[in-house]
């Protein structure tokens, strides 16, 4: 008897144990399962754009070229002068022209006393002709605008079409831009134009667009494209003709708004809501899908960087609860210190 009551003791003290550990088990998982996630507010910018790139020219632009064969006798100007239009930069020997020219006069003088009105009119229009070889002896500037380059020197013999420097008006500077054919849609007379030059770095040098062809190119690459003009009128001295640049095209002024995981957000009565960390108050906001779940707040008193609960448990597991707590990139989005959302750093 005692033997089985020593027996039975020992059983149920058993039972007991097992009881015990596998409550407490359940208490302890229980508890680990319950663990808080918490979703940090962020705020985005987006920039509906469109990326351009290239390089700058001078407002005009002339080519300094001999129009005739012959010796230079005089250069009037020199590298970094300004000159107005007509100014006469480079004079070619004209002493054969000018002897033509005159004697024509004095054919014509004689005529005027014995010839007939068809002859003498004949004589003018030669005349004419002698009168545009004389200025083809020089070289002559076809606006105001400053001697990029110049490299002739008297006594130097040129042939026709010679290029012997630049004459260029910098008042502003102007870009042609490839814009892709699903683009030319979104331009506008005036649009804003933010550049990047390499020689300028880390500064922003502004335009608007002044228009674009009614008509596609197509490219080597087989892309159609429209070449849309761009003008800078203010730009630093540090920018010269010929200078590369990465830009974009401002199509509408920059959205901000609040993003949150989804997870953040709860549903009553058809209303959705927000909880903060260290708050049970429920706040309602008005939301929009955005990207792989995260939401837009459109409406509802929230605040960047605040820590909302998790209301809406994640539904998957494993990695994939560890996803990180900032959506994808979509268009061209950048967060308070002008990077892709999730990094931290200056402007782009």
């Amino acid at each position: 008897m005692k033997k089985n009551k020593k027996i039975i003791i020992l059983t149920v003290f058993s039972i007991i144990l097992i009881f015990l550990i596998v409550f407490f088990s359940r208490k302890i998982f229980s508890s680990v399962g319950k663990t808080e996630n918490f979703y940090t507010v962020t705020k985005e910018i987006f920039e509906n754009v469109i990326e351009i790139s290239g390089t700058v020219e001078a407002a005009q632009e002339q080519i300094l070229q001999a129009l005739s064969n012959g010796t230079v006798i005089q250069v009037y100007v020199e590298e970094g002068d300004y000159v107005k239009k007509g100014d006469v930069i480079i004079q070619l020997d004209d002493t054969t022209e000018q002897y033509n020219l005159a004697k024509q006069d004095y054919n014509i003088a004689a005529t005027r006393i014995t010839g007939s009105e068809r002859e003498i009119k004949l004589m003018e229009s030669e005349r004419l002709s002698l009168l545009q070889k004389v200025s083809d002896r020089k070289v002559v500037a076809t606006f105001d605008g400053l001697i990029a380059q110049l490299d002739v020197s008297v006594g130097d013999s040129l042939e026709a079409k010679d290029s012997v420097g630049t004459l260029v008006n910098v008042d502003y500077l102007i870009a042609e831009v490839e814009i892709p054919e699903t683009d030319v849609g979104k331009l506008k007379i005036g649009q804003k134009v933010e550049f990047t030059f390499s020689a300028y770095k880390d500064k922003i040098v502004y335009g608007n667009v002044i228009g674009w062809p009614q008509i596609g190119e197509i490219t080597s690459r087989g892309a159609t494209v429209v070449k849309a003009k761009i003008k800078i009128e203010d730009y630093p001295a540090d920018i010269l003709p010929n200078y590369s640049f990465t830009g974009k095209i401002q199509i509408s002024e920059p959205e901000e708004f609040f993003l949150v995981s989804r997870n953040a957000v709860g549903s009553e009565n058809r209303k959705t809501y927000v909880v903060s960390k260290n708050s049970s108050e429920k706040r309602f906001v008005k939301i929009q899908p955005y990207g792989s779940g995260f939401v837009k707040i459109l409406e509802g008193d929230v605040k960047e960087g605040e820590i909302l609960k998790e209301l809406t448990p994640q539904k998957t597991s494993g990695a994939m609860k560890q996803k990180s707590n900032q959506p994808g990139l979509q268009g061209q989005r950048k967060n308070q210190n002008g990077m892709p959302p999730g990094m931290n750093g200056g402007p782009r």
